[in-house]
Parts: structure tokens; sequence; C-alpha cells
């Protein structure tokens, strides 16, 4: 049976949930001014919306585009979550074209559960052995989300213990003014820190009296509460 973006929408609005679409709104920030700002919600759970991805999974590309294109928010995550999956099952060429897709259509990219949930499984397993210029030239650039793309991806490196691009994306992205972008720095830095703590330290004592106090607390979460104070004191 063809399917279309249409199916897709069709089925994601049988599991609309108005009261939990309240929440979501808020919790994601999409009031005027908020970084989530028109942002529009169905209110379907994550679970969910990967059991419709799987069932609409050979979707066309061309499709894709038009659900990540629309402002409904669950229609973005479930093109992403297709693209996840389709990579993970690609061969060399296709995987290629997937990444350049998701590198073009970062716009619609446009909230941090939609980068989470997708930038480490494409663009980080696809730079993971190969040259890096298009992580860095996002960290470098003046747009929210390709910055969140960015750091984020790196997850994919730091679960094989490679942790340089880590800390060199922590560095441009130190004096970032957003707050979404201080979580994601914390956060990698936090990861790193699980598989070598030494290394993180080692990172976080030429950084930690400059950096956002936001991105510190992230990073230190699980350093026993003594070592954890004296780094929010600065006395380390």
């Amino acid at each position: 049976m063809k399917v279309s973006a249409e199916n897709v929408k069709k089925e994601l609005a049988l599991h609309a949930s108005p009261a939990r679409a309240k929440i979501l709104r808020g919790f994601f920030k999409t009031g005027k001014g908020d970084y989530g700002a028109g942002d529009l919600f169905l209110g379907i759970s994550v679970p969910t919306q990967r059991e419709v991805a799987e069932k609409y999974s050979d979707i066309p590309l061309r499709d894709i585009q038009i659900l990540l294109r629309s402002a409904v928010h669950e229609h973005r995550l479930v093109a992403l979550l297709i693209l996840v999956d389709r990579y993970g099952c690609s061969d060399t060429m296709e995987k290629e074209r997937i990444l350049r897709f998701y590198l073009k259509n970062h716009m619609h990219i446009n909230n941090w559960d939609l980068v989470d949930l997708s930038a480490p499984h494409i663009v980080g397993r696809h730079l993971l052995d190969r040259q890096k210029r298009a992580i860095y030239a996002f960290a470098n650039s003046n747009h929210l989300w390709k910055k969140r793309i960015a750091i984020v991806s790196t997850l994919t490196f730091i679960r094989h213990n490679r942790f340089e691009d880590t800390f060199r994306l922590a560095e441009i992205l130190m004096n970032d003014k957003h707050d979404l972008i201080h979580k994601a720095v914390g956060w990698m830095l936090r990861e790193a820190g699980k598989r070598d703590v030494q290394k993180e330290e080692l990172f976080l004592k030429g950084y930690y009296k400059k950096m956002p106090r936001t991105m510190l607390r992230y990073a230190i979460e699980r350093f026993p509460e003594k070592k954890r104070k004296s780094y929010l004191e600065g006395r380390v």
C-alpha cells in the first residue's frame, strides 16, 4: 500500500489528546517570544509516535519533508524518528543522502526534543569516523538549534570514548547566552565524565569558573556532594 504524509497525519490525529497538548505547550515554551513560539501540539506520547513511525517507515523522502515542514510538533518528530530508523538500516550511499537531507532541513528541527532524539543517531553516527566540519560550522553559527545539533551529536562520539570534539565544541559554546545550550553542553560534559571523569575534570578545571552556572551544574551533577560544592563555590 502506498503511504504518504497525509496517512501519517491522519494516524496521529487518532491519538490526539487536547489535555496533554495543553501541558506540552507549556513544557516546550510555546508562548510569544519563547524558544518554541508557534509550535503546535496534538498531545501524543513519544512511545505512540515511535509506533506510528515504525508503521510508516517506508514513506518516501518527499513526504518526510512535508511532515518536517508542518507546524505540528508530532508531525516533525515522527518524520525524524522515521529518518533515524531508516539511517540505521541503510547502505553507505543512502546514509549519506539522509545526512544531507537532515542538515539541509535543520530549520525544521527546532525544539530540543527534536534535536536530542535525532542528532546523535544521524549526525553523530555518520560523522563518527569522518571529518566533522559540519558540526563545527553549526556550532559557530548564530542559530540556536544548529548549535544544539552540533553539541548533542557528540553523544555518539562519547559512547565510543572519543571526547575531543565534545570538549572543543564546549569551548566554542562556552559563552553562549541561551539556557538550552548551557544545558546541552553541561549534559555532554557529564556524559563524558561517566566514561572518564579525569578527562572531564581536566577540562572543567580550566573553565569551571567562567562557564555559565547552569552548564556547570549539569556537568557536575553526578559528582560526590563535597566535590560538587567545591566546584560551585570556586574552591577546586
